[in-house]
C-alpha cells in the first residue's frame, strides 16, 4: 500500500506541474482577449491538486504508511 500512496503523490505532483505550465501557456496565448478564463481554470485545477496532495500526505502520515526520515527528526540512521 505504501507504493500505491507514493505513486499517487508523484502523480499529483506531476499534475500540479502540468497545470502550472498550462496556465502559463494560457496566460501568454490569451493576452489580448479579456474574455478567456482558461488561466483561472488552470489555477483552480492546481489548487485542487495541491489540496489533494496535502490530504494524501496527511493520510499517509496519520496511518503510518509514510514516515518522517528527515535528519532533524533524529530517526534517520
Amino acid at each position: 500500500m505504501t507504493t500505491v500512496l507514493k505513486a499517487i503523490i508523484v502523480l499529483l505532483l506531476i499534475g500540479i506541474v502540468v497545470s502550472l505550465f498550462s496556465g502559463l501557456a494560457f496566460l501568454f496565448k490569451d493576452t489580448g482577449t479579456g474574455s478567456s478564463k482558461r488561466t483561472l481554470y488552470a489555477l483552480g485545477v492546481r489548487i485542487t491538486l495541491a489540496v489533494l496532495l496535502v490530504l494524501v500526505v496527511a493520510y499517509g502520515l496519520y496511518t503510518g504508511e509514510l514516515t518522517m526520515q528527515a535528519p532533524w527528526t533524529g530517526g534517520a540512521a
